[in-house]
């Protein structure tokens, strides 16, 4: 084709460079593009329930669902339980790491009756906005508190061990034992109890709830 092209008087080979270049250019920068558009990453905050009802200690927490094809994230399917308490520690800590980003805000907090479904509902729905800006911001994603927060169900105080090294297993490690025990996800749909011991690395880490249903 080039040669050809060379041999035509009326339609110097500069010309004909510079257009195949502007083309390769072109498709260059559409590629990243198109595989923008084909990520994504859903996160569903759902299934409310109350906890040692009729105890003083009664608290109501959430199921979180994620599924995303993203590469910031290492498992691609989980679900954990989180109640509100967790995530106001969760808001604290990517506050503090986002510097003057700001985060996106909760739903207030609030002293009301577990069987108040509107006020539940309600909470809901405002958990379920923060999640969904929040695993759309740059600064949030890099920081793998938020990952340990959706994708393990390590309580605040060893998810803060484990960021800072204290812990005999990475972050990835927590992620990758937690997705392959099925509690992560393969669950999801089913309400059964969960054996709430993880094992990563031959060292147990043992969970202050009763059970998981997700």
């Amino acid at each position: 084709m080039f040669p050809l092209v060379a041999q035509e008087r009326d339609f110097p080979l500069n010309i004909f460079i510079t257009r195949i270049l502007g083309l390769l250019q072109f498709w260059q920068n559409q590629e990243p593009k198109e595989k923008k558009l084909l990520e994504f990453i859903a996160v569903r905050v759902q299934d409310p329930r109350v906890v040692n009802e009729g105890s003083w200690n009664s608290y109501v927490d959430f199921k979180i669902f994620l599924h995303t094809n993203s590469k910031a994230f290492t498992a691609k399917t989980s679900c954990v339980r989180r109640r509100y308490s967790e995530f106001v520690w969760l808001k604290r800590k990517l506050q503090k790491n986002a510097g003057l980003v700001p985060v996106p805000d909760l739903p207030g907090k609030s002293v009301f009756a577990f069987n108040n479904t509107d006020f539940i509902e309600k909470r809901r729905k405002g958990l379920q906005n923060f999640l969904d800006k929040v695993v759309h911001m740059t600064v949030c994603l890099s920081d793998s508190q938020l990952h340990l927060f959706l994708q393990t169900q390590l309580p605040v105080g060893h998810i803060e061990d484990c960021v800072q090294g204290h812990t005999p297993f990475s972050v990835t490690d927590a992620i990758l034992t937690y997705a392959s025990s099925n509690r992560g996800w393969a669950q999801e749909e089913e309400d059964g109890e969960i054996d709430t011991e993880s094992k990563i690395q031959c060292n147990v880490i043992h969970v202050d709830e009763d059970s998981f249903h997700c």
